[in-house]
């Protein structure tokens, strides 16, 4: 009986070990809005907001990455992640969040480096 009872609580200790390790690895995924300008009256702000509100593309001198829509994030080479990254490096910090949501309106995946570069000025801007 003690054995069956120890052995419960182990698998239960396992699962939520288990179904914590899941919900972070799922936090990546999360879709990304973004607006123009903080207007001041949301407790957050829309601006940095990651996630997409509406259907319109904005353009940040970046039309040739159109030609990427719908490619796996791992898959790009070493120059075209320089292309990504000249582009991000030229916009301004409060430009990036809606850069990203620009990309993903227009179904680009940026490469997965450049993805966290970009969210890392996000958060820094946001003060995380």
């Amino acid at each position: 009986m003690i054995y069956l009872l120890g052995a419960i609580v182990v698998a239960l200790i396992v699962a939520f070990i288990f179904t914590r390790k899941s919900k972070e690895g799922e936090q990546d995924e999360e879709p990304v809005v973004i607006a123009d300008d903080c207007c001041g009256a949301h407790e957050v702000c829309e601006a940095d907001s990651l996630l997409s509100s509406s259907d319109k593309a904005e353009y940040y001198e970046d039309e040739e990455l159109d030609s990427y829509a719908g490619r796996a994030a791992t898959s790009y080479t070493d120059e075209q992640i320089e292309q990504f990254r000249e582009i991000l490096f030229t916009l301004k910090e409060r430009e990036v969040a809606g850069w990203l949501k620009s990309l993903q309106i227009r179904q680009i995946n940026p490469p997965v480096i450049i993805r966290e570069e970009a969210l890392m000025i996000v958060a820094d801007r946001r003060g995380l």
